[in-house]
């Protein structure tokens, strides 16, 4: 099923479900801009990895390289 084949008045519950994968890698992004790492190499990788893999990326982030970050 494609998104223009909802009906739109059900798209309105639709739209909140494909989002909600999106909101931990936004949030990653906008954590790892604000904080500084042990180096910056690694700072480029979690963001590559928030680009390349999104949904697993922001996960992967939010349990283990939150950790890493220092507040600048």
């Amino acid at each position: 099923m494609w998104i223009a084949e909802i009906p739109a008045d059900k798209l309105i519950y639709a739209i909140p479900l494909l989002l909600v994968p999106i909101l931990p890698n936004l949030w990653a992004i906008a954590h790892i801009y604000r904080h500084d790492f042990p180096s910056s190499t690694e700072k480029m990788a979690w963001l590559v990895a928030q680009i390349i893999l999104p949904v697993f990326g922001g996960i992967g982030y939010i349990l283990s390289g939150r950790k890493r970050a220092r507040k600048p």
